[in-house]
């Protein structure tokens, strides 16, 4: 039935010249925002997350080799690249469908294992990414991370999914003793959208299984909790991107 609904709705839409169906939704959301504008802001918010989900759809089918646009415009690839040597054994722990993971083994020659809970992740990492020096592995990393031995640990955009970060940060700095973290995580502080959400009740995280979102400070501070220090931290697009060692 939602299937049926969803398919008579998009027949609809189609038959709106684009123009006009924007300025309808203009002129209906000023009529809001006159009388309710705290109603109007969180439906904007809401129909943005929505936006947002459509964009990574299409971003996806954008780029001819399936992976995400955002990894080529913002060239995020280049800070792990750049600190890396060739035949450097790497673990990356939330590897997804391995676009860094084959980028530091192609560019730089590294030796790679990446590891992530979804096999789904792992299937399309497989089937994109073959190389004798790349290995992807389907496991949860917070209860058995591959064997080693690995001079650097990369993760992701994946800390953040992380309930007990410290637990996890101080397990595996135990057990695998690299020589440094590389480490991308989104801030809190990245828009004004996100104290908005919060104040108007609503989630304010990019993602909904986030549990957290840092700002430069508490970043410093849980890794330091963890026994890590921050050697290098920079801000861009809205992210952290940091280097750390261990404080023993």
């Amino acid at each position: 039935m939602k299937k049926l609904i969803k398919t008579g709705l998009i027949s609809v839409l189609k038959l709106v010249p684009y123009p006009l169906g924007r300025q309808l939704f203009r002129l209906w959301m000023g009529a809001i925002a006159g009388k309710e504008p705290k109603r109007a802001m969180q439906a904007l918010l809401n129909l943005d997350d929505d936006l947002a989900g459509h964009l990574d759809q299409v971003a996806m089918r954008y780029e001819s080799n399936g992976t995400h646009v955002k990894h080529r415009l913002t060239q995020y690839h280049d800070f792990f690249v750049e600190r890396l040597k060739p035949g450097e054994r790497v673990l990356d722990v939330g590897c997804g469908y391995g676009a860094v993971a084959w980028s530091m083994v192609t560019r730089v020659h590294a030796v790679v294992t990446g590891i992530d809970l979804d096999p789904s992740n792992i299937a399309m990492a497989q089937k994109l990414f073959q190389h004798s020096d790349l290995t992807f592995i389907q496991g949860d990393a917070l209860k058995e991370l591959p064997s080693g031995p690995f001079e650097t640990i990369v993760i992701s955009n994946t800390l953040e999914h992380i309930q007990d970060r410290i637990e996890f940060l101080k397990a595996t700095e135990k057990q695998v003793h690299p020589r440094r973290w590389l480490i991308r995580t989104p801030m809190l502080n990245r828009h004004w959208h996100v104290p908005m959400r919060r104040e108007l009740g609503m989630f304010y995280f990019s993602d909904r299984t986030h549990y957290t979102e840092y700002t430069p400070e508490s970043f410093e501070e849980e890794l330091k909790a963890a026994g890590l220090m921050v050697i290098h931290m920079q801000i861009n697009w809205g992210e952290i991107w940091a280097e750390a060692t261990s404080n023993g």
